[in-house]
């Protein structure tokens, strides 16, 4: 498919293929949006209640799954539910073609049902990589490396967790990669689509080779939106082939754009218009008061800080062996609602953080184990020393730490730096 003029014959398996792909990309888009369509979600509502029955009867009784699937979201996009839909949708799509092709025999092309695809498609890619990017761009998706993460040895973490922690690290790469994603602005544009398309496609597919080899959950949609960009580029593949390969000159075309009335334009323009300024305006506000709540001053508590022990004793006996598991080595607090507990020879844990400064008193409530909590008295030394004191189960504990507020200073990977002039590689 290299240009689709008002008059223009397609071949049977140009026709075959748009009919598969309209109605997968279609379904696609409905049943995953994924939120790339602003206030899609009030429409979702309207079939998700049927989906949330019927895939789990089609994994039971056709793909023969034994286990529940669950349906709720729990930030993976890569579920059982999710390969189960896309299973569906794929199989209707195969279904639709077979039908479609046998009672439509006549029709010569499909180039208006071509142009609305391609809109579709465009926003959908060109809105949800808009939206990945401006969360690059002001560093939320992939924050700076926290204590726990600064805490936590390489071979104690997941390889998602690796990533997370090697895009977060640094403030210009997420800018490069935020840039790159927007740049995804120019699909939204016909003549700027094959230009947009170009980054695109390297984009996605660069997100998606991470998502496969660092086992990120979102293998699905990443693939997706590649898949969308390759088929939206297909159209112009032989002239590029051409003008990178064979050095002949070329002519990109247009998508035909079928004739609307004047009215219709200008109203699609202003909604175009509307879109955009709504994606990058309140878009860009929602980020910022996003990153305020979770990574903003006002979400960490007064005793953030990184507490190393110096000093524990349990029932006024003094732990001093480097093998009691009941010794903590670290205490990590950063936000209001959390903290971290790393004992002597075992995995760290999440603990349900309440403190009261009024009374100096501080709770520490295991997410695992509802029994071990942690009943505390704080007290506050010098600029550094920091003491605990209180009781966990039939247990009392007082324990003398090392306050460092300013925990990036303590690790080689957050006070590096840059520096222009290396004598040597400084790989540690």
């Amino acid at each position: 498919m290299n240009t689709f003029p008002k008059i223009n014959i397609w071949s049977i398996s140009e026709k075959i293929l748009f009919r598969f792909f309209f109605t997968y990309f279609t379904l696609f888009i409905l049943f995953k949006n994924n939120g790339a369509y602003p206030f899609f979600g009030y429409i979702s509502e309207l079939f998700n209640k049927f989906l949330h029955n019927f895939i789990p009867w089609v994994g039971k009784n056709i793909l023969g799954i034994t286990y529940k699937i669950r349906v709720g979201p729990n930030g993976s996009g890569d579920t059982t539910y999710d390969y189960t839909l896309i299973f569906t949708i794929a199989l209707i799509a195969l279904l639709s073609t077979i039908v479609w092709s046998f009672l439509d025999k006549k029709t010569k092309s499909y180039s208006k049902m071509y142009y609305w695809l391609t809109l579709a498609v465009r926003c959908y890619v060109g809105l949800m990589l808009i939206n990945y990017g401006m969360v690059k761009v002001i560093q939320l998706q992939f924050s700076a490396p926290s204590m726990s993460r600064l805490t936590q040895t390489y071979g104690d973490s997941s390889p998602m967790g690796l990533a997370w922690t090697f895009l977060g690290f640094s403030k210009g790469y997420n800018l490069f990669m935020g840039i790159a994603e927007v740049s995804a602005v120019l699909l939204l544009f016909r003549r700027t689509l094959t230009f947009g398309l170009i980054i695109t496609l390297m984009t996605t597919a660069n997100v998606m080779a991470v998502n496969y080899f660092y086992d990120v959950p979102v293998k699905i949609l990443s693939t997706h939106l590649f898949l969308m960009c390759a088929f939206l580029i297909a159209r112009n593949f032989k002239t590029l082939w051409g003008f990178f390969f064979l050095r002949t000159p070329i002519a990109l075309t247009d998508i035909y754009k079928p004739i609307l009335k004047k009215g219709i334009s200008k109203a699609m323009l202003a909604f175009k218009v509307l879109l955009l300024g709504y994606v990058l305006g309140y878009g860009t506000y929602s980020t910022l008061e996003s990153k305020e709540k979770y990574y903003g001053d006002s979400s960490k508590s007064i005793l953030r800080g990184l507490y190393e022990v110096d000093e524990f004793k349990l029932n006024d006996t003094l732990i001093s062996s480097s093998n009691n598991t009941k010794k903590w080595k670290y205490l990590m607090i950063d936000g209001k609602k959390y903290a971290k507990i790393k004992p002597i020879g075992k995995k760290s844990q999440w603990y349900k953080l309440t403190v009261d400064s009024t009374k100096n008193e501080l709770i520490l409530k295991n997410y695992r184990d509802t029994l071990e909590i942690y009943n505390l008295k704080y007290t506050e030394g010098d600029s550094t020393n920091f003491y605990l004191k209180g009781t966990v189960k039939l247990d009392t504990i007082s324990i003398k730490l090392k306050r460092t507020k300013d925990y990036k200073k303590k690790f080689l990977l957050t006070n590096r730096g840059f520096n222009w002039i290396n004598e040597f590689p400084y790989n540690r």
